[in-house]
């Protein structure tokens, strides 16, 4: 099994990643909350979490993913103030909160499915947990690490050793509010204390509403993450993913909550992806212009030219998304599909360079998952003294972890350039040939080849013509 030097959030350094059970990992991703459709800011998070997933099945981890879906409200300030999402989402669409959930969702994943970002093992709303999420809440309240003010319930930080430990605030830098109209909770004890539970005295507009010990209500995001965690990977977590936006307050208040409840460090190593950020600045559903999949798909791009953009960049740096960038991986995928389809099936796999780039690919990827170096490594692969049988095996299961669909020779459709042109006509200059020595097994190969690439041929009076299949 390859070594993977990890950079852990909680640490602050790159660390060799080693779970608590060997040979098994246990994973969480931070999940969307669907009252809207997912911009490519968003989008970037999940596909370097994808990444990430894909390379530790790739050096032959049992990996075991599980993400929430937030479908009981998320409050706009992220700071147990300011509007509900969902709510904000079904009044905006005149629809149930439940309807758009449900609508919002599907939209998500399909557009993972665009940019071939695997769905996680397990995926659970937070609407499924109320029962779980109580229970943690009256343990919490048992060991006094939580009150209840103003009819609602609050985990309190005063009580923990050490609260900031995946960011470097300090109390007297934490801001009451994001917004000049929102004021500080008067309920609260300490201005970091957050809530786990909110009772109709507060926003009473919810649309969603549970029984529970403390009244009508419903509960505050953080808890939801925890429990989903804990219900589906046990009481150790070996990775926690999520953007960097979520350090602080999302994940600190799951790892005081959590840490709390079990009485033992919880999770072992946090993965945090930077910013994607527009001219403006971050990247994100209320400014400038609404950069989702389907705009990129109407302006032309195959969603995987945006995959390959994110994977040009480390995870750990922010990405400044530009159009004439875009155009430029646009470009060079689309001159990489065409390579990857022009590799034929002659000869035999040379071991000895297939292992050889194979250590190359996993000293980039285990460098902290440096894709950007991974895909030199792919292009050098590609340029190598080797035959194309170790080309294309080298490709496919590099596309394993890159998921850049390269061997799919429909991703390029409509683009097919003066080298497909000449490589297409010399293949079927090769299978006349062979007919005319009727050499007919060997005419029926070269068009099965053709078939593979996404080409078909037809014999005409006039001769053989071509047309891509659509």
């Amino acid at each position: 099994m390859s070594e993977l030097n990890l950079y852990n959030t909680l640490s602050k350094k790159v660390e060799i990643f080693k779970p608590k059970e060997e040979g098994r990992v246990k994973m969480y991703t931070c999940g969307p909350t669907v009252y809207h459709f997912a911009h490519i800011g968003n989008l970037r998070s999940y596909i370097m979490e994808d990444v990430l997933e894909k390379y530790l099945r790739y050096i032959g981890y049992d990996v075991k993913r599980v993400m929430n879906i937030t479908d009981v409200g998320h409050l706009t300030s992220d700071a147990d103030s300011g509007e509900d999402k969902m709510l904000k989402g079904a009044k905006r669409e005149h629809k149930t909160v439940m309807e758009i959930a449900q609508f919002y969702r599907k939209a998500f994943f399909d557009d993972c499915d665009k940019l071939n970002i695997k769905t996680p093992d397990v995926v659970e709303p937070a609407t499924n947990c109320i029962a779980e999420f109580i229970h943690m809440i009256e343990v919490l309240l048992e060991k006094e690490y939580a009150y209840v003010a103003g009819g609602n319930v609050y985990f309190d930080t005063s009580k923990l050793k050490e609260y900031y430990v995946l960011s470097n605030q300090n109390e007297e830098d934490l801001q009451i509010g994001v917004r000049d109209d929102v004021e500080e909770d008067s309920n609260k004890k300490n201005k970091t204390d957050f809530v786990l539970w909110f009772t109709k005295s507060k926003f009473d507009a919810q649309e969603l509403k549970w029984e529970s010990p403390w009244g009508v209500g419903y509960p505050g995001w953080h808890i939801e993450c925890s429990c989903i965690s804990i219900k589906h990977l046990g009481e150790f977590l070996d990775i926690h993913c999520g953007g960097v936006d979520n350090i602080f307050p999302h994940h600190t208040n799951e790892i005081a909550q959590s840490e709390a409840y079990l009485d033992h460090k919880w999770c072992g190593y946090w993965f945090h992806v930077q910013h994607l950020n527009d001219k403006t600045g971050k990247m994100s559903k209320s400014s400038g212009e609404f950069l989702t999949v389907s705009l990129l798909e109407e302006k032309g791009y195959n969603p995987l030219v945006y995959r390959m953009f994110c994977l040009q960049s480390h995870y750990r740096k922010p990405l400044l998304f530009d159009y004439d960038v875009l155009d430029n991986v646009k470009t060079a995928y689309g001159k990489l599909v065409r390579k990857v389809a022009a590799l034929n099936n002659d000869g035999e796999p040379d071991k000895d360079k297939i292992a050889e780039y194979q250590k190359l690919f996993n000293d980039a990827m285990g460098n902290d998952i440096n894709t950007s170096q991974a895909i030199t490594v792919l292009y050098d692969v590609l340029k190598a003294d080797m035959n194309d049988v170790s080309k294309k095996y080298l490709i496919e299961d590099f596309d394993k972890v890159l998921s850049l669909g390269l061997t799919d020779c429909g991703a390029v459709k409509g683009e097919i350039d003066e080298e497909l042109v000449k490589l297409v006509e010399e293949m079927i200059a090769e299978r006349n040939a062979a007919r005319k020595e009727k050499d007919f097994a060997k005419a029926d190969a070269i068009r099965n080849e053709l078939l593979q690439k996404g080409f078909e041929i037809k014999d005409t009076r006039e001769g053989t013509v071509w047309s891509e299949i659509k």
